[in-house]
């Protein structure tokens, strides 16, 4: 999906990661844990950060800092596991998204959303839905859908 399929208004959650506000569309989202214990795995993606137990099903959980290349995300009063539904193929796999912490739920109109800009063809920005413009600041509204591979998830899951 990209901005030009932006038709109406959405609902978006928006998170911290170091300084930078990003969103994630609603809908994505099942619920917000405050940080828990979580299990390490062995021979997993840096990004990964373990597993948690909610309510019984195994969660694994990524630091989004790691995949977008910063540092870790610290543990603080504020962090935060947002858990999101993404879809692979026709499967449906539920996500642990470590956060520095959530903001808000907010509403953007699509005259609010400008296209993710392009940054070389070395660059993947697939994963960035658009730029939203709230309050005088930009919010990178992530397509959590495309923010992985294929088999990045599948290694994950495994």
């Amino acid at each position: 999906m990209s901005v030009t399929d932006i038709s109406e208004t959405v609902q978006y959650l928006t998170f911290k990661l170091a300084d930078e506000t990003f969103a994630l569309d609603v809908a994505k989202v099942r619920e917000i844990l405050e940080c828990s214990t979580i299990t390490k795995v062995p021979q997993t993606p840096d990004f990964m950060r373990g597993v948690i137990n909610l309510r019984g099903s195994v969660v694994p959980v990524i630091d989004l800092n790691l995949k977008f290349g910063m540092m870790a995300t610290g543990q603080t009063v504020n962090t935060c596991i947002i858990v999101v539904e993404v879809q692979l193929e026709d499967e449906i796999i539920v996500l642990g998204a470590l956060a520095d912490s959530v903001q808000e739920v907010i509403e953007m109109e699509p005259e609010q959303i400008e296209a993710a800009p392009h940054i070389g063809t070395r660059l993947n920005t697939d994963f960035i839905k658009g730029m939203g413009k709230h309050d005088g600041r930009f919010i990178m509204i992530l397509d959590i859908d495309k923010l992985f591979t294929s088999e990045e998830l599948e290694k994950v899951q495994g």
